[in-house]
């Protein structure tokens, strides 16, 4: 495959002078506030930019990256419609492939938006696309044109009109990028300018450190202009790593973090980015380097479009997962919360939700300005090792084989030293959370009980299309595609859809409608902000049950997750709610307490969920 070369971010760069601003903290006369960026700016980017690179490096980067902002600083968003600066209650994402919903020979982005406009209205406030470049494996995440919208799904005029009415967020995949990019095929043709992009590795040397998200080769052999070499692929042989000690693969991605600030996106998902430093000798996840890197982009993102959002999607124990917060205002906004799925998945399966109690009470609250990024489901499976040292090896080995019960699928990832270990369960989370014999009501309303887990928990909720329609397994798909995870990406016919959603009974309209209602409810109550506070009430080992209290607002959560009828009753004044009002169920819009009732008492369903408040 051949490609035109595109013009490089050095090539486009030219050095340019920036106010003498400091940014917030700046009380200069050229200060413009905080989306300013001059002296401060220049000094904390030469400061990240020397823990990386040598002095040399480092000066002709730090020329380069002040001119990019100082270009495009005030001209990134103007595509987005920003209600405010930070997240809020009303911020619910829909996870969605650009083609999930086909409609004959309407563009996908076309019949997705039309889709959303009929069904969605008011409920669902920002989109995220997943990968929509060309692509040659991995439904989108091996990246051939990372600028470039696949034409089978429509233009990037089609994302931009849909940026007029949700917010977007947009997938940087820049781990890696398809063998078949022009980067790469410059690499193997000698080309110099892209003879550092990639890393040439040694297959003798000692990779047994490395941590490895998939029991596949960790190098692979390709041959160049040179001769031949091994490359770096972290997750398969058509995934080329970038190889960051190259100062212009920096340039090049900042500059693309910015293209997609141009193209409206209030969010930007920073793709398997703790893979991206290597270091032999090292486990090559979560080095310094790595969050050095993530701080400079958040700096030239703050810097150049402000209200734009990073996201850092890292599929690994708690506590890797929120040091990408670094210090609170120098790396992500938010960061992906990946033990709530396993955990949330375990409860329902066994009715036990101690383990996902115990991890809500130990979590710390985000600082301000950050905060958790949730979901239940996802284009790819749920992962497992978010779960280690949260439930034991029996507990994840008895998940393993409910997941294969209910029809799902377990892929295993290769260890340091040998050997293998449950990686992810591939499986739609409507049938992980059911039993095989369960009817469409009793399917929707465990699945929806979840769902209300996931809307409760501190952070920003988002939904997979494949929850939200209620999908099953597509077993075919993972037939046609031989990938474990084909198993929850089906694409949807527009007609079939609807005449699927027009029958009152059928699943998906349960769980289309059951969303819709509490989504609407969430909306309008300030303690489900997502930095609004939370804390564990503890009722029952069936049960989970947390305060969130923000606002002026305040509601008590509670979730059965079991199959039996549980009977729990909290003290009102412990549970902060004044004694002269009465609590209502705002679910169920059932009166649980009276004025003056000292004690709540709750009889519970089972796979009830309740949001009680003050009325």
């Amino acid at each position: 495959m051949s490609h035109s070369r595109r013009q490089s971010a050095s090539d486009r760069a030219s050095p340019q002078t920036l106010p003498n601003c400091a940014g917030p903290d700046c009380a200069g006369p050229d200060c413009a506030g905080p989306d300013c960026a001059g002296t401060g700016f220049d000094s904390a980017l030469q400061d990240l930019l020397l823990a990386v690179y040598a002095q040399d490096n480092a000066e002709w980067l730090a020329e380069r990256i002040t001119a990019m902002v100082a270009q495009r600083r005030g001209k990134a968003g103007a595509h987005r419609v920003q209600r405010t600066s930070w997240v809020d209650q009303r911020d619910v994402v829909l996870i969605t492939y650009a083609d999930s919903i086909r409609d004959g020979d309407t563009a996908p982005l076309a019949a997705l938006e039309a889709f959303l406009a009929e069904q969605l209205s008011g409920t669902v406030s920002a989109v995220h696309l997943l990968p929509f470049y060309p692509a040659s494996s991995d439904d989108g995440f091996s990246v051939i044109d990372y600028r470039a919208v696949d034409p089978s799904v429509g233009g990037w005029g089609d994302v931009v009109r849909l940026a007029r009415h949700f917010d977007i967020m947009l997938d940087a995949v820049i781990n890696h990028v398809s063998r078949q990019s022009a980067w790469f095929e410059g690499f193997l043709a000698g080309d110099p300018a892209r003879g550092g992009f990639f890393h040439r590795c040694d297959p003798r040397a000692d990779y047994s450190q490395v941590i490895r998200p998939r029991a596949r080769p960790l190098l692979t052999e390709v041959e160049t202009a040179e001769g031949s070499a091994h490359v770096w692929t972290t997750f398969s042989d058509d995934q080329i790593d970038l190889n960051y000690a190259t100062p212009g693969v920096l340039l090049e991605i900042l500059d693309l973090l910015l293209f997609y600030a141009d193209r409206g996106a209030r969010f930007i998902r920073l793709d398997a980015i703790g893979f991206l430093w290597k270091k032999l000798g090292t486990t090559c996840m979560h080095l310094p380097e790595t969050h050095a890197l993530i701080q400079i982009m958040r700096l030239v993102v703050d810097a150049a479009a402000p209200g734009c959002l990073l996201i850092t999607e890292t599929n690994v124990p708690h506590a890797d997962n929120v040091s990408y917060f670094g210090d609170g205002s120098n790396e992500a906004h938010m960061v992906y919360q990946f033990p709530l799925p396993p955990l949330t998945l375990y409860a329902f399966q066994t009715g036990d939700a101690q383990p996902l109690s115990d991890w809500a009470a130990a979590l710390e609250p985000p600082a301000p300005g950050t905060t958790f990024f949730n979901f239940l489901a996802s284009h790819d499976g749920i992962g497992v090792r978010p779960a280690e040292g949260l439930l034991s090896p029996d507990q994840i080995a008895g998940m393993a084989d409910r997941v294969e019960a209910a029809g799902g699928l377990v892929s295993m990832r290769a260890l340091p030293g040998g050997g293998t270990a449950p990686y992810e369960f591939n499986i739609s989370f409507v049938d992980a959370v059911s039993a095989p014999d369960d009817d469409a009501a009793t399917r929707a309303a465990k699945f929806l009980a979840a769902e209300a887990v996931l809307l409760s928990v501190i952070g920003v909720p988002a939904i997979y299309i494949h929850s939200l329609l209620g999908s099953r397994n597509d077993l075919d798909g993972v037939a046609r595609t031989g990938r474990n995870r084909s198993i929850n990406r089906a694409k949807l016919d527009r007609a079939t859809l609807t005449g699927e959603l027009a029958d009152p009974g059928s699943l998906r309209r349960l769980i289309l409608d059951g969303h819709l209602a509490l989504l609407h409810l969430r909306r309008t109550r300030a303690a489900f902000h997502p930095n609004a506070e939370q804390t564990v009430v503890p009722v029952a080992p069936s049960v989970f049950s947390i305060l969130r209290a923000g606002g002026g607002d305040r509601l008590w959560v509670v979730v059965n997750v079991s199959g039996a009828p549980q009977q729990i009753q909290a003290n009102r004044v412990a549970l902060g709610f004044p004694q002269a009002d009465r609590l209502l169920d705002l679910i169920g819009s059932q009166t649980v307490a009276q004025p003056g009732e000292e004690i709540v008492r709750l009889e519970l369903c089972p796979y009830q969920a309740v949001w009680i408040a003050a009325d």
